[in-house]
């Protein structure tokens, strides 16, 4: 086996994209292509015995990726009015959004020159995913990308205060749809803070909160049960703020129980929405989120919509940089195979 990517990192989150080495993918649609994938092992995260989950679990374990491994397989887009599609994937199974991948995919179709862009100004890539279409608007100014600015799918609020009886007290969850579900909760509801030397805790917590809302209608959404079920948990600390906007250090625990190592894309575009729907920001104004390894993205609300109805459309901007491009090779003699997980 012989898989070729490029890797980017935004804020921090690595995104492996898979140029070639790929078995074709069945399916008309991009969440078709997932909802395939899925069918493969019957669930997001039991193990898949297909040929494309080969590739997966070979590029997100041990000795070729780690535990964090996040990345995307391309696929044809939904129709010609869109540049691309990707199926996101990490190492349980394979998501329905991913903004920091976003981030990185438009930085890396405008540097590959898969979309043409100026010199100085603004391209736009639109980007077919499992939860609809999104567009990188990709910043250049002399010949280089400068940052990218993500924009989401309509997120929409379900929950602000669902009261939850976890192992530390009872506490209050928000819960939004953006592309993916999140649950955000303060860490210091917990007894916590977003601090590196507490993420053995954050991530117990996080975990804990995922399977409390296993179930509950505020994790369903409307119209695609594929869509439902929380994604990540958002433990988040309150900073001071400068020159109006919010202010805040959060860690996104999402799958089975990894770690965001950046702000998190969709998950900003989710706490945007919460924040809306709260009344502490205006269309508008800025949320500055940073991660738990101190990297920051920002995120607003445009005008227009209703986070606790038909949702609201947010942008969230960060930059992406490329880390490597790379040549895997699985040798038929190799006795780890797909490789190993710690």
């Amino acid at each position: 086996m012989f898989v070729r990517t490029v890797d980017y990192h935004a804020a921090g989150e690595p995104f492996r994209i898979v140029l070639d080495g790929v078995p074709a993918i069945p399916g008309d649609t991009v969440a078709e292509r997932r909802a395939i994938a899925l069918g493969a092992g019957g669930s997001a995260t039991a193990p898949r015995p297909s040929a494309l989950d080969d590739v997966r679990r070979l590029l997100s374990r041990e000795p070729r990726g780690h535990a964090g491994m996040y990345g995307g397989f391309l696929v044809p887009p939904d129709d010609d009015e869109a540049h691309l599609g990707v199926l996101f994937w990490h190492k349980d199974g394979y998501s329905t959004a991913c903004g920091h991948g976003t981030i990185a995919l438009g930085a890396w179709a405008v540097d590959s020159g898969l979309v043409a862009a100026p010199a100085d100004g603004v391209a736009r890539v639109r980007i077919d995913v499992p939860s609809g279409r999104v567009t990188a608007l990709v910043h250049r100014a002399g010949g280089r990308t400068t940052g990218v600015t993500f924009r989401n799918v309509p997120t929409r609020v379900s929950a602000l205060k669902l009261a939850l009886a976890t192992s530390r007290g009872t506490v209050e969850v928000a819960v939004a749809h953006a592309g993916a579900c999140y649950a955000s909760v303060p860490a210091a509801a917990l007894g916590l803070a977003v601090e590196p030397g507490q993420l053995p805790e954050l991530t117990a917590a996080g975990r804990e909160i995922r399977e409390l809302l296993a179930g509950s209608a505020a994790v369903a959404h409307p119209a695609d049960p594929l869509l439902s079920g929380v994604y990540g948990v958002i433990l988040y600390d309150e900073l001071p703020a400068e020159d109006g906007g919010v202010n805040q250090r959060n860690v996104t625990v999402f799958a089975d129980g990894q770690i965001d190592r950046s702000p998190c894309g969709s998950g900003t575009s989710a706490r945007l929405a919460v924040l809306a729907a709260e009344g502490r920001l205006a269309p508008g104004e800025e949320l500055r989120h940073e991660s738990v390894i101190g990297t920051v993205l920002t995120g607003r609300v445009l005008p227009g919509g209703d986070p606790l109805g038909g949702g609201v459309v947010t942008e969230v901007t960060g930059s992406a940089h490329r880390t490597g491009e790379h040549g895997f090779v699985l040798e038929p003699d190799d006795d780890l195979g797909a490789g190993f997980l710690l």
